[in-house]
């Protein structure tokens, strides 16, 4: 008798045929390109206060024409990563690795779904992002991330993200500081 087994499914940018899949435990994810039906996902979580909370603490409501510019900005990035997190065909959340200064890309993930909080979802979205990332030949990998967002720091700990600095950014009233972390090699 064959076991019930979980898998991660990771679709390759480059080619929407190719699949990479490794087993794990509870459930199957899949990370694949966003596309233009993600929109209405962004709106939603671009505008959920305690999301906001944990990311740009901006809790300003955005209007409709700010998410489609921004979200067309995703989109239409040359440079960057763009995924949905699937779990058993339900749209999760978003990662990226977006280009930044001197080869270093920054990771970004939100889980927009608080159901799928606390699930591991998110590190296993991450673990997948870096193995994609290190067959890109993308090594420097960094994130920011807000110093009390204990839950997502032990998070990033457990993918190989190392504490680096603190960062004070004074003319932001919403975020003041972050903790950098960044990749070990």
């Amino acid at each position: 008798m064959r076991g019930k087994g979980h898998y991660l499914v990771f679709v390759d940018v480059k080619s929407p045929l190719y699949m990479m899949i490794i087993k794990t435990k509870p459930n199957v994810i899949l990370l694949r390109k966003i596309k233009l039906s993600d929109r209405n996902c962004f709106a939603k979580w671009w505008r959920d206060k305690e999301l906001l909370k944990l990311t740009s603490g901006i809790l300003k409501l955005i209007s409709d024409k700010e998410v489609g510019k921004y979200f067309l900005a995703i989109l239409r990035s040359k440079n960057d990563y763009n995924f949905i997190i699937i779990i058993d065909k339900k749209v999760i959340g978003h990662i990226s690795l977006v280009k930044r200064k001197n080869n270093w890309y920054e990771t970004q993930i939100v889980i927009g779904e608080k159901k799928y909080w606390g699930k591991g979802y998110g590190p296993k979205a991450i673990s997948s992002l870096i193995k994609k990332a290190k067959r890109l030949g993308i090594s420097k990998i960094y994130l920011e991330v807000r110093p009390d967002n204990i839950r997502a720091i032990k998070s990033y700990e457990n993918c190989g993200f190392q504490k680096i600095k603190t960062i004070k950014y004074p003319k932001n009233k919403y975020l003041s500081e972050t903790l950098r972390m960044e990749l070990k090699n």
